[in-house]
């Protein structure tokens, strides 16, 4: 099955949707295929944010994230696997439908009281959840990196903020974590999503690991940051607090704006537009200039050079300019 027979049946699909759940469904991005579709049980509301892939439904399950605050990460971890149960018992067929059904049913059982959703109690040591714990049995005699955290901004209603610590093994990365969640307003947080990248100048390896913290992907694009930055020993922590605004593909680059702000606070990174005070080695990049008429163009000052290479058409021309 090729891309366009999937995006045949896609199309099929949505429009089926928008007609069974004509208040519960909604595009979120036409350009980014995603979609949501928010159920209600018993005055608790989630919503499962999906976006479709081009190999959906052929080989692809579809990307998908539940926005529940409220729910416990027991039930939250329930919900994922039932539909990925669904996706593996139905591989190739479109599932949108019997997912959405599932997540009502589960809704109707998942058990929470009042107390539950209205009061906020202070957070014990048994309440970190377990990846942000350091293990007693690992070493308890390293202190916890300075952590520094950038100013919150907020975008529709969702507020961000950023964190950086310089860390040089796994430790240190736990005892980051474990420091930041025990401030409450951190730990109540919708994600914490974190990267971290090490490396050992002994073995000449790198050691690293992200977690998105229920935003899918959203760690991932994190790692890969920090991989283009070129940034070492680092870990960055997004925390984001959703305020019922769905943001879309947005989210992704709200992330990685309030994880940018973090790294030049923590000058691993140059700040935009100040002084070069950065730990990454600078690096010549690739500047590209729009296809003007060949008439048009004029000189122009560049910091190094500009290399012309010509199109098919005789009028026109692609310009780059090297610059440090």
């Amino acid at each position: 099955m090729d891309q366009e027979e999937n995006l045949s049946i896609q199309v099929d699909e949505i429009e089926a949707l928008s007609a069974i759940y004509p208040d519960e469904w909604k595009i979120e991005d036409e350009a980014f295929r995603t979609f949501s579709a928010t159920i209600t049980e018993h005055n608790r509301t989630a919503t499962l944010l999906i976006t479709l892939p081009a190999e959906y439904p052929a080989t692809s399950p579809p990307f998908y994230l539940l926005t529940a605050p409220w729910m416990k990460e027991q039930d939250r971890d329930e919900i994922y696997n039932q539909l990925e149960q669904i996706y593996l018992d139905h591989a190739g067929e479109s599932i949108l439908h019997l997912w959405i059904e599932k997540l009502r049913e589960l809704l109707q059982v998942v058990n929470l009281t009042e107390h539950e959703v209205h009061e906020t109690v202070p957070l014990g040591k048994e309440d970190i959840p377990k990846k942000f714990r350091v293990l007693e049995n690992e070493d308890s005699e390293q202190e916890c990196p300075p952590i520094t955290s950038a100013v919150p901004f907020t975008e529709r209603k969702s507020t961000f903020q950023g964190h950086v610590a310089t860390v040089t093994n796994t430790t240190q990365v736990k005892l980051v974590l474990a420091k930041l969640y025990e401030n409450r307003k951190i730990a109540q947080a919708t994600h914490n999503i974190y990267a971290y990248r090490i490396y050992n100048e002994q073995t000449k390896m790198w050691l690293q690991d992200c977690d998105d913290d229920g935003e899918t992907h959203a760690g991932g694009r994190l790692m890969h940051l920090l991989q283009i930055l070129d940034v070492k020993n680092v870990i960055v922590v997004v925390s984001r607090w959703f305020g019922g605004i769905l943001l879309g593909g947005d989210r992704f680059k709200l992330i990685n704006n309030a994880a940018r702000e973090a790294l030049e606070l923590g000058t691993y990174i140059a700040s935009s537009g100040g002084d070069d005070v950065t730990k990454k080695k600078s690096k010549k990049r690739l500047v590209p200039y729009r296809i003007v008429p060949l008439h048009h163009w004029f000189a122009t000052v560049t910091r190094r050079f500009s290399v012309v290479v010509p199109l098919q058409h005789p009028m026109f021309f692609f310009a780059f300019s090297f610059i440090d």
